[in-house]
C-alpha cells in the first residue's frame, strides 16, 4: 500500500534496522571472538554470560557516543567499533591494577580526545553489490 507506506520511509526504516545487525555481528565477532558457543553450561551463567556481553557492549557505546561529541558532524555509529573495543578492553586489561583505579576518567578522557583516530571513512551511497549465483557444491570435478 503506497499510501500507508511511503517508500521513502521504508527505506530509511531499512538502514536503522540494519544498523542494529551490525550491532549484533560486532557483539558476535569482536566481544565473543567468533566463538560459536557461549563458555558456560548451566542457564543461571549463561544468562550470566549474557548480560555481561550486553553491558559491556553498552558501555563501549557509550564511550563511542562520548567520543563521538568532541567530533563536530560525526555521529557514533561513523566511528569503529573494533578499534573502541580493542582500546577500551586494553585499557581496562592492561592499564590498571585495583590500586590505581582512580586513573579510569582521567584515561577515558584522553581515549575521547584521540577519537579522530577511530573515524570510518564515509560509506559510499552509489555502491551496490548485486547477487551472484553460486553454483552448488558438488562431489564430482567440475570439466574446465
Amino acid at each position: 500500500d503506497t499510501q500507508r507506506y511511503v517508500g521513502d520511509e521504508i527505506v530509511d526504516l531499512y538502514s536503522q534496522r540494519w544498523e542494529i545487525e551490525l550491532g549484533y555481528r560486532e557483539m558476535k565477532q569482536q566481544l565473543l571472538q567468533n566463538e560459536f558457543t557461549l563458555r558456560s553450561k548451566k542457564p543461571e551463567l549463561i544468562r550470566q554470560e549474557l548480560w555481561g556481553m550486553l553491558l559491556c557492549y553498552n558501555l563501549i557505546r557509550y564511550q563511542m557516543v562520548r567520543m563521538s561529541k568532541v567530533l563536530p558532524g560525526i555521529y557514533p555509529n561513523e566511528l569503529s567499533f573494533t578499534l573502541c573495543a580493542h582500546a577500551i578492553i586494553n585499557m581496562f586489561t592492561f592499564g590498571f591494577t585495583l590500586s590505581h583505579a582512580h586513573h579510569i576518567p582521567k584515561e577515558l578522557s584522553n581515549l575521547t580526545e584521540q577519537a579522530e583516530f577511530y573515524v570510518l571513512p564515509f560509506r559510499r551511497e552509489e555502491r551496490s553489490y548485486p547477487r551472484q549465483i553460486k553454483r552448488k557444491s558438488s562431489k564430482y570435478a567440475y570439466k574446465k
